[in-house]
């Protein structure tokens, strides 16, 4: 069924929307800011002209907006191709093996562990930031500077909101919003300031931020503790028979005291290196569902929903 052309910036934005329900948050929030960035530019060319008016002269050049989403929707289609890592140029064995060790194939894999080890940086400056920023708002709030003082921390807020969204797309995948959220049209700082504080997304951000704190101790803790058991095991048995070899100088074994003597054989040391080799496996396919996860999480708590 057609439905009538729309006569208004924010019927046509409606419109766009309902044509594309079901479609990812983050590409509806692009999709809408692009359309409302052209809209306006276009009838702030044409001052003597209605929005109804502009909205009719462009129709055939823009697009109706269930042709804008079919073309949004065409054009995610081959970014999302564009952006696949490529396939091994080995592919993984068949069988459950297979599948096991096939991660060390997948560059997602390590693009994920080193975001658990990243997340520790970012988390503890996250979480520093809103702290510092919240608690100097309520110490400033009996001062004049406090209210400008706490306005700007929430627009920081919402700016670093969209770039950890462009982190959290690159290293994990996750379709994240490429635009930020249209400020609408021309309207007065006080709206300006009502609108962003009336956003649930500000305050989702700033729980994310907060959250990110605990998160990135958990992730690089997770990450450093199964690298560091993982390398160890796996280089210890080497390191051993070397030293065994006098190919290397030692004064003990690299195994320590008070540990089983069958360790210390050749059937010790390929069960050593074979649990290190388990673990550095179980590490990435742990990571890459850690990375997995963490996108899902900031979608909802950085995105607006559609």
């Amino acid at each position: 069924m057609s439905r009538s052309a729309a006569r208004s910036i924010a019927e046509y934005l409606k419109q766009l929307r309902e044509a594309l329900a079901g479609e990812d948050p983050a590409l509806i929030q692009d999709a809408l800011y692009d359309s409302e960035e052209y809209l306006r530019a276009e009838i702030a060319a044409h001052p003597g002209k209605s929005e109804a008016d502009v909205l009719e002269l462009i129709a055939t050049t823009y697009g109706a907006p269930d042709e804008v989403a079919a073309a949004y929707r065409d054009t995610e289609a081959k970014v999302k191709a564009a952006l696949q890592p490529p396939a091994p140029r080995i592919p993984p064995a068949p069988g459950v093996w297979g599948k096991f060790f096939g991660v060390f194939l997948d560059p997602r894999a390590y693009l994920s562990l080193f975001f658990m080890l990243l997340s520790l940086v970012t988390g503890i400056l996250y979480f520093s930031f809103a702290g510092i920023g919240l608690s100097m708002s309520a110490g400033l709030a009996l001062l004049i500077i406090g209210v400008p003082f706490f306005l700007a921390f929430i627009a920081m807020v919402r700016v670093i909101a969209f770039g950890e969204g462009r982190l959290i797309e690159a290293f994990t995948g996750e379709r994240m919003p490429r635009r930020p959220l249209h400020p609408g049209p021309p309207a007065g700082w006080l709206s300006r300031i009502a609108a962003m504080l009336s956003d649930a997304r500000t305050w989702t951000t700033l729980a994310y931020l907060v959250l990110m704190g605990p998160l990135g101790l958990i992730y690089s803790m997770i990450a450093v503790l199964g690298l560091g058991l993982g390398l160890s095991f796996a280089a210890a048995p080497v390191i051993d028979a070397l030293q065994r070899l006098e190919w290397i100088d030692a004064q003990r074994s690299v195994y320590g005291e008070g540990i089983p003597h069958w360790l210390t054989t050749p059937v010790g040391d390929v069960v050593m290196f074979a649990s290190g080799i388990v673990i550095l496996t179980t590490l990435m396919h742990l990571a890459r569902g850690v990375a997995r996860m963490h996108g899902k999480l900031a979608k909802a708590l950085l995105a607006k929903p559609a």
